[in-house]
């Protein structure tokens, strides 16, 4: 079984109201991950995602792109410590 990694992601750009969460979500569900997205205060979106490296690399593309109505300016990735958490949310 591959071993499950956690990334933590903070988004920039125009990402908040044009549906940024709900197509990670979308996106993360599809690939099998489990994690969260939510809104920031500050206008980014941060993203919290588990599971095997092909599948959180295949996030991180998705990340980068966005929604249609989305524009992704920038893209911070950290490792994270994998929490044992069930789905993908957002919050």
């Amino acid at each position: 079984m591959p071993k499950k990694l956690a990334r933590r992601w903070l988004i920039s750009g125009t990402v908040q109201g044009v549906g940024f969460r709900y197509f990670v979500q979308a996106k993360a569900t599809a690939l099998g991950l489990s994690g969260w997205a939510r809104n920031l205060e500050d206008g980014r979106v941060e993203v919290y995602a588990v599971g095997p490296e092909a599948a959180m690399n295949d996030l991180a593309g998705f990340l980068h792109t966005g929604p249609r109505m989305a524009e992704v300016r920038r893209v911070e990735q950290q490792d994270d410590e994998p929490q044992a958490l069930s789905g993908f949310s957002t919050r």
